[in-house]
Formats: structure tokens, C-alpha cells, sequence
């Protein structure tokens, strides 16, 4: 279809020629805005002559030619038609409410319940697992001392110290003479590392925790000493100056108590 041998006063308008064309051509409004990429209401409105909905002139002559060519009218004579018809002023409605009118708004986010769930359960998890730790490490004193297998540590140095009467009193001294009216032990880890807890007679704790290889204590009471090795195959063990044989084997748990006298009287 051609409008160039129709006059000006009897060619019809550009919404009416483009109507006319697409049906001409067998099309629907659905397929020529597939095609073009001109959303439908807009495709309906410029059929009627409302370019209102195209967001300002420039918009406009860019439709009227994508729509021409989709429908095989000549897209310079008719953009021509549409700037002698409309003059090229602006639409009287904004540019800005129709673009907010035609913007395909995104949804509104949604919130993550998966991530919240997951943090809360790392949250639980985390918060059960400390109270687990807290109350075995609490509960380890009570219980029996877990065995230590042998190994290389660094060797620690001893500080000499004093034993008062009548509180016993942990020391690294060595043992030159051991006093007749006390219970004197002194335990060394020779060939490794061992857990190691002291008691006197009342059963006090006087120390507890892992002595290092190379490491002595010495530990007195006016009656009793109760002590437990992790590792009593590592350990050197004097009890009143007198050397205690055959403690026991690597990694093997060794309850003793001694008093005054001879290790054999303990």
C-alpha cells in the first residue's frame, strides 16, 4: 500500500494507514508486536492516533517507522506525515509518568527464610558443642586421666622451691634429703610426656596437668601423697629419696599413694 499519490487533504492519518497496511498484510496487533518489539497497547493506541503513550516525538517517529516497515509502508514518508501532522512539538503529557507507566517493575525482594534457618542452626550447633566442651573439660578433674602415648616435647626448666608445714606445696627441687617426719615424692617425666595429678592426704588437689618430657615435681605432706600417671612408663618416681622401679608400661595408668617411711610402708 503507497500513500504517496493521495493528496493531503484525503490520505488518511498515520494511525489509520498503518491499521490499514496490517490488515492489508494479513497481520494481527499480537504478531506486529512480536515482530517489532512495540508493546500491544501502544501498537492499538498509535492505530488511533494517540502517541501519547510513545513518551515524546522522537519515541513516536521511531515507532511509526518500526511499525511501517513491519507492515510494508515507506517508514520516511510516513514519519514525514506524522512530524507535518504533529509539528514537532512535544506531547502535552510527561515524558517521565509514561516511562514509570510502561517500566516493568521488579518484584519486591523477598527475605532468604533459608539462609536465616541454616545461620540458626550453625547458631544452635555451635552454641551446644561449647557447652559439650565446657562441661567434659570441667568434668575431667572427676574423671579418670585419659592415657598419653610417648612423645617428643620440648624440655622444660625447673625453678627450686620451698615446702611450709602444715601446707603441702608443689616443687621442682631435687631431693637431696628427705625429712623423716613428711611424705616426700618427687616424679620426673624421664622419656616423654604424661599426665600427671597430685592429691595430699585430705585430698586437696596440689597440681594437675600434662608434665613435659625433661620436667620434675616434687610434692610433700606431713601423711600422704596420692598421685596418678597417664603414662607411668615415661616416669622416674622417688619417693622419700628412694627410687620407685617398675612404675609401669608406656601409656599405662598407674594409681599410687605413699606415706612416711620406706616406699615399700606406702
Amino acid at each position: 500500500m503507497s500513500i504517496g499519490n493521495s493528496s493531503e487533504d484525503d490520505r488518511p492519518s498515520v494511525g489509520r494507514s498503518l491499521q490499514q497496511a496490517r490488515i492489508s498484510a494479513g497481520l494481527t496487533v499480537d504478531e506486529v508486536s512480536s515482530t517489532t518489539r512495540v508493546r500491544i497497547p501502544i501498537v492499538h493506541a498509535i492505530e488511533q492516533d494517540d502517541f501519547t503513550r510513545c513518551g515524546g516525538h522522537v519515541y513516536a517517529r521511531g515507532h511509526v517507522r518500526t511499525l511501517a516497515r513491519a507492515v510494508g509502508l515507506d517508514p520516511a514518508a510516513l514519519v514525514a506525515q506524522y512530524t507535518a501532522e504533529n509539528g514537532g512539538r512535544p506531547s502535552p503529557t510527561p515524558a517521565a509518568p509514561v516511562f514509570e507507566a510502561e517500566r516493568i517493575r521488579p518484584e519486591p525482594r523477598r527475605p532468604n527464610w533459608t539462609a536465616a534457618m541454616v545461620a540458626a542452626i550453625v547458631a544452635v550447633v555451635g552454641f551446644v558443642g561449647f557447652t559439650l566442651f565446657n562441661g567434659g573439660a570441667k568434668g575431667q578433674n572427676s574423671a579418670d586421666p585419659p592415657s598419653v602415648k610417648p612423645s617428643v616435647a620440648s624440655s622444660a626448666k625447673s625453678n627450686p622451691g620451698k615446702a611450709t608445714d602444715p601446707k603441702p606445696e608443689a616443687s621442682n627441687s631435687a631431693i637431696a634429703g628427705a625429712p623423716a617426719n613428711k611424705v616426700t615424692v618427687k616424679l620426673t617425666a624421664e622419656n616423654g610426656q604424661t599426665w600427671m595429678s597430685a592429691k595430699d592426704h585430705d585430698g586437696k588437689l596440689l597440681e594437675e596437668g600434662v608434665l613435659q618430657r625433661g620436667a620434675s615435681k616434687t610434692f610433700t605432706d606431713s601423711k600422704r601423697i596420692d598421685l596418678v600417671l597417664g603414662n607411668a612408663g615415661v616416669a622416674r618416681l622417688f619417693v622419700n629419696g628412694k627410687e620407685v622401679k617398675n612404675l609401669g608400661e608406656d601409656g599405662q595408668v598407674q594409681r599410687l599413694s605413699y606415706t612416711k617411711g620406706d616406699p615399700a610402708a606406702g
